[in-house]
């Protein structure tokens, strides 16, 4: 026995300077004292390693290896041997090499673990021993596995409405290893790999996009590991739908069949009906309204005529009619001969001769005769020349010749031609034009200016072209309208609202700083009427617009009108979008609301709409809606592909003065449209905060990723976040949905000091898995910035309303003489075509050919991308290079234009 210790100290002593690896080679075979001739072959190499295990509750753990060949296999445990006794050995042979193989197992104990707790992590790794040297197999991890009981935050109830989002929070406890999460409603497995209206974020919330009834049920979090199962409190969610109310049935008939009485309609709240707790509808569900029905009136018979003189039949005859009363809303005809004709029997009926009676009746019918055809002739003359002159409705040559000289400026100098440049004084309100319009026969293309009058006599007198006031009129117009159903939804106020009076000159109705206006052409209106036409822009909380799947609003909502008014041509209605176009990628559809409510697609945007009342050309920043029929639109698009984007405007905007330590910056994310960065600057500017730096463009994608925002590289010596997360995340569905369109979110900051009067930090904006934006902010708190870079003053903005020649760039005259040269097709294609290309609008040619007028649906789409600042010297030039041979349209020189 003695000798036996004594040589296994002798190997043990060997063993240990043979396992000991080179200094940084913890898992690399090692070879000491290689014998001479040995091959690396012979090696021990490890069949099986020891694997990480975790210790559940007290029960012991076991470590296994297997190497070949192997003479003597150890565990090493956290630097130190395990002893030889706590070592399950088992030896054999390889069959089919023959080289001695060794299996060796130990168990480890929790409280072995918990020894070292604190240090490090307990590990183990097998030494295996040869002739040739020795090897280390892999360290193997022995932890303690463990779930806290309580969540860090467990999920709450709450009530929605449908088509809403749901977010559900849910943290799990701490645990090893990490617990997985799964979600139960009323105790059945939420999967959302079945169930595609919800998923599960990496941050373990379950989120329901768009609420569904079937979502009402008690949501639980169930946290689990190999160690035990916990469950969350459930958390009660409630789906509940607003009541709507149905369209009005028809009236019915009148209670009375004669005389007054009344009928009635109703409507019931069954569009959607309440649920779940939902508001039920407001008003009226029965309607009654007086009636009138005419009572039939039987006819009766008047009296008698006289009888007339004796025929030379010896006949005599009288008259009556049915005429007291006439019938009337059914009544019955008289009963009976309205002719009475008897026999004369006196001497005088055989008497032949005509007396002078006879002959003046003769005479008098002559001359009526005679009469009627004078006033006939008399009435052909008078048309004949009115066909020759203006329309009644033209106040007089003043109005078009305001085109070439305004009223207020100087006589030009002789031979100076302003055909596109001048542009007519219409600064007042109201103007008063007097004088005759004589008739002028062109007979040449190109225009003759002289001193004469222009066109044909229409007689004196004065004509009042009125321009529309909104700070006199504005309540009288909102309040002549707000009566109505179809107007019920439009503001109460003058300030997202545009609105005038125009006849068949047309106009402008525009919104200030919005990026929104309406053009109503010449002769959109039929000649003699006048409407009164609003502009308006709506709030999303104010007009509900539906969206279904992946569709999003892309553009500001906005009403014109009167709605179901039919033009005779195309008005123009210009309105910014946030579409990154690409025809692979999105469809967009041109959206209008009926008086009903309900929102119907009018028009696939690049395409013809079957009806031919829209059009819409998409341009990079804004979109052009032609339409005959006026009325609510938005533009909604659905994106084909993941590679959709959205154009997102980034506004930071802190306090221009700080009185507390507390410091906080917001981080807007917008719409990028005028009228949303418009809206967000003036509540800015009423809460006294500065604007950060220059808005930045973020392009937001459809991929279900939601958008987060961090701050970064703050002097910790002079500030400190009281954000207890890294990051703020706004939903995904938030964003893209685009009914939410002032979303931001704040970072609240604390001043360590008073004194501390310079913020200099970093703040990043990205979309998760997506491209991002960094903002650099450096700023002085106690300076105000100012916000005239981004504001237009209201003295600059436009004036809302505009009406006849002062609308447009183009002056009247040269308008129609552009029109009438060039609508005609010339086999040289020296007309409207050629036109389109030279403003790049070729695009557009299909549509402009199905107008009455090509022409003039050019001109009109320049004067809207273009005004007020279109440079009328381009058109010109562009309108010259179309060379007509047989008629030069302008001579127009680069000095004077």
């Amino acid at each position: 026995m003695a000798a036996a210790a004594a040589l296994w100290r002798v190997l043990l002593a060997g063993s240990l300077l043979a396992a000991r690896p080179p200094a940084g080679a913890q898992q690399s075979a090692t070879v000491a004292n290689p014998m001479p001739g040995a091959s690396s072959d012979l090696l021990p190499h490890f069949l099986l390693e020891p694997q990480d295990v975790y210790i559940v509750k007290n029960k012991p753990v076991s470590l296994a290896c297997r190497a070949t060949p192997a003479t003597q296999i150890y565990f090493k445990c956290n630097g130190e041997w395990v002893h030889q006794g706590e070592h399950v050995t088992q030896r054999s042979t390889d069959q089919g090499t023959g080289l001695p193989l060794m299996d060796v197992r130990i168990d480890i104990s929790r409280q072995q673990v918990e020894r070292i707790f604190g240090l490090e992590e307990y590990w183990c790794q097998c030494v295996a021993w040869s002739s040739s040297g020795t090897t280390k197999s892999q360290k193997a991890y022995v932890r303690i596995a463990y779930l806290r009981k309580n969540f860090e935050e467990e999920p709450t109830g709450r009530e929605v409405s449908i088509e809403q989002e749901i977010v559900l929070a849910c943290r799990p406890p701490e645990g090893i290893p990490p617990a997985e999460v799964e979600w139960l409603r009323n105790e059945e497995l939420v999967d959302p790999a079945l169930d595609a209206s919800v998923y599960v974020t990496p941050e373990h919330s379950l989120v329901v996009p768009r609420a569904r009834l079937a979502d009402t049920a008690n949501y639980t979090c169930v946290a689990k590991n190999m160690v035990a199962r916990r469950r969350s409190s459930s958390a009660a969610v409630t789906v509940y739908v607003n009541g709507g109310w149905s369209t009005w049935t028809d009236w019915s008939a009148c209670s009375t069949s004669c005389g007054r009485g009344w009928q009635k309609r109703s409507r019931s709240c069954t569009n959607p009906a309440p649920l779940n707790g939902g508001t039920f509808c407001e008003g009226q569900n029965v309607q009654k309204n007086a009636c009138t029905t005419l009572c039939p009136v039987d006819g009766g018979w008047s009296g008698w005529s006289r009888w007339s003189l004796c025929a030379l039949d010896c006949t005599h005859w009288r008259s009556r009619e049915c005429s007291e009363p006439a019938p009337r809303n059914g009544g019955q005809d008289c009963q009976g001969a309205e002719l009475e004709t008897r026999n004369c029997t006196t001497e005088l009926c055989s008497q032949a001769a005509s007396g002078p009676e006879d002959v003046a009746l003769y005479v008098g019918l002559m001359a009526v005769a005679v009469c009627l055809v004078l006033l006939l002739l008399v009435v052909v003359l008078v048309c004949c020349r009115k066909k020759g002159g203006l329309d009644p409705d033209v106040a007089d040559s003043s109005i078009l010749t305001a085109g070439f000289q305004p009223v207020s400026s100087k006589p030009a100098k002789a031979g100076t031609s302003h055909l596109l440049t001048i542009q007519p004084d219409l600064s007042t309100t109201t103007m008063t034009y007097q004088g005759s319009l004589c008739s002028r026969q062109d007979g040449h293309s190109k225009f003759q200016l002289s001193n004469g009058h222009l066109l044909s006599p229409l007689g004196a007198g004065r004509h009042t072209l009125h321009h529309s006031s909104p700070a006199a009129e504005g309540v009288d117009f909102v309040s002549r309208f707000a009566a109505q159903s179809c107007f019920r939804s439009l503001p109460r106020g003058a300030a997202n609202m545009a609105y005038g009076t125009f006849n068949f000159l047309g106009g402008r109705l525009l919104i200030p700083n919005t990026g929104i206006s309406l053009l109503i052409p010449p002769d959109a209106i039929p000649r003699g009427k006048i409407y009164e036409v609003y502009l308006t822009l709506h709030k999303q909380e104010d007009v509900r617009l539906p969206l279904a799947g992946c569709q999003t609003l892309l553009s500001p909502i906005v009403s014109c009108g009167p709605p179901g008014v039919l033009l005779t041509r195309p008005a123009i209605l210009a309105l910014g979008h946030c579409v990154e176009a690409n025809a692979a990628d999105w469809s967009i559809r041109l959206k209008k609301q009926s008086c009903e409510g309900t929102w119907e697609d009018v028009l696939q945007v690049g395409e013809e709409a079957a009806s031919g009342l829209y059009y819409c050309q998409l341009e990079a920043q804004a979109a052009y809606v032609f339409t005959e029929q006026l009325g609510r639109f938005a533009l909604v698009g659905e994106s084909l592909s993941m590679a959709a984007a959205k154009r997102l405007k980034l506004l930071l905007f802190a306090p221009a003065s700080c009185s507390s330590l507390e410091y906080s910056v917001r981080v807007y994310c917008l719409r990028d449209t005028p009228d949303v960065l418009q809206e967000v600057m003036q509540l800015e500017k009423q809460l006294g905060g500065q604007l950060i730096g220059a808005p930045r463009v973020l392009h937001f994608k459809d991929s279900y990723h939601n958008l987060r925002l961090s701050i970064h590289d703050m002097p910790s010596s002079l500030w400190k976040s009281k954000l207890l997360a890294s990051y703020q995340e706004i939903p995904f569905y938030h964003l893209w949905s685009g009914l939410q369109p002032s979303l931001h979110c704040t970072f609240t900051l604390e001043r360590l000091s008073p004194s501390t009067c310079q913020l200099a930090c970093k703040i990043w904006v990205w979309q998760v898995e997506g491209d991002g934006q960094s903002f650099n902010i450096n700023f002085n708190i106690a300076k105000d910035t100012s916000f005239s870079d981004w504001l237009v003053p209201e003295s600059e903005a436009g004036c809302p309303a505009l009406v006849g020649p002062s609308a447009f760039k183009i002056p009247f005259l040269i308008r129609q003489k552009i029109i009438s040269s060039l609508d005609t097709p010339c086999a040289r294609g020296a007309d409207w075509r050629t036109l389109a290309q030279k403003l790049r609008l070729d695009s557009h040619l299909g549509f402009f050919a199905s107008q009455a007028s090509p022409t003039a649906m050019i001109l009109n789409l320049w004067e809207v991308r273009h005004f007020p600042s279109g440079n009328l010297a381009q058109l010109a030039a562009a309108v010259a290079e179309v060379g007509r041979q047989d008629s030069a349209l302008f001579a127009v020189s680069e000095a004077e234009c």
